[in-house]
């Protein structure tokens, strides 16, 4: 069956029906707008657009994993602002053509990771387009917290992270060769495991800057340097290189340390903290004074592009 043939009702009706919503949801889909709880009187949002070909290819991942993924990315944005994930608003574009069991799966994945998070997807819209498109908002409440944002980190700060670096890169690189295993690594780049309690933890714990790895460590620790106006300065001997990431690398002639600092997707927490970090946590450099910078090892990064920008290449 097709989109055309079941059409727009159809398609909401069939991926909204029987779903659990958190206590959050308080109206989910069929209305003009849901309504979701905000005990504190905030909220915070955020939105990514996901497109085939650009974010997802359909010959690399199944729609479940696409559905998990666009969730994920937009779930760690929130948990990065110290907040807990609520709800997911997800707009779909789509040829008339297309399959909708296909459809069906991948909004089972945005169901299933939101779930993960502990949020809902509490509304939408569906859309003609000559490609698959997908928009997600996601919302989250600080519960009484204040937001962490990049622009905190302070001089004597440590920086940390939680959450794995550099799987999804390697990942990439073996899809790209036209190979699909090892598993686990593939498996890192089709579905990102961000760590999501991870967020409001170090909230709590005091961390004094945040953000998601969703383009390279050393890119979005630049959004940090320059929103605080301070030089990050990471230390390569703090990252250690797991087996399968270390395996990769010789297979395809990469140094794995080069995945960890400038690879995307993995949508890993970084976060200056002024004093201990949290359990899960890894101290892997410091914040000092100067112009805004990210150095590793004290000098500025040599191995290429310090990561993945759009309208750059």
């Amino acid at each position: 069956m097709t989109l055309a043939s079941l059409g727009e009702f159809g398609l909401i009706a069939s991926v909204t029906t029987g779903r659990t919503q958190p206590a959050s949801t308080l109206l989910g889909p069929g209305d003009d707008a849901a309504v979701v709880a905000a005990p504190d009187g905030r909220v915070v949002a955020c939105t990514d657009v996901l497109v085939e070909g650009v974010h997802f290819r359909l010959d690399w991942s199944t729609p479940e994993q696409v559905g998990r993924k666009a969730a994920a990315a937009n779930l760690a944005d929130v948990a990065a602002m110290g907040a807990v994930p609520t709800a997911l608003l997800v707009g779909l574009a789509c040829p008339a053509d297309t399959d909708v069991e296909m459809l069906q799966a991948l909004t089972d994945g945005l169901w299933a990771e939101a779930a993960t998070a502990g949020a809902g997807v509490v509304g939408g819209d569906v859309a003609a387009s000559s490609q698959l498109v997908l928009s997600v908002t996601a919302l989250g409440s600080l519960g009484g917290l204040d937001p962490v944002t990049r622009g905190g980190a302070r001089p004597g700060d440590v920086v940390a992270v939680a959450g794995r670096l550099g799987w999804s890169a390697a990942g990439l690189a073996v899809l790209g060769r036209g190979f699909r295993s090892p598993v686990a690594v593939v498996g890192a780049h089709r579905v990102p495991e961000p760590p999501y309690a991870a967020g409001p933890q170090a909230a709590r714990a005091g961390a004094t800057a945040m953000i998601d790895v969703s383009d390279g460590l050393l890119a979005d620790l630049g959004h940090v340097a320059v929103a605080s106006g301070v030089v990050v300065d990471v230390r390569s001997a703090a990252f250690s290189v797991a087996g399968r990431l270390a395996d990769v690398g010789q297979a395809l002639g990469v140094d794995p340390l080069h995945w960890i600092l400038t690879g995307g997707e993995d949508h890993a927490l970084v976060a200056a903290f002024p004093g201990p970090v949290p359990e899960g946590w890894s101290v892997v450099g410091e914040v000092r004074s100067g112009a805004a910078a990210v150095l590793v090892d004290g000098r500025p990064y040599e191995g290429g592009p310090a990561g993945w920008e759009h309208f750059s290449r």
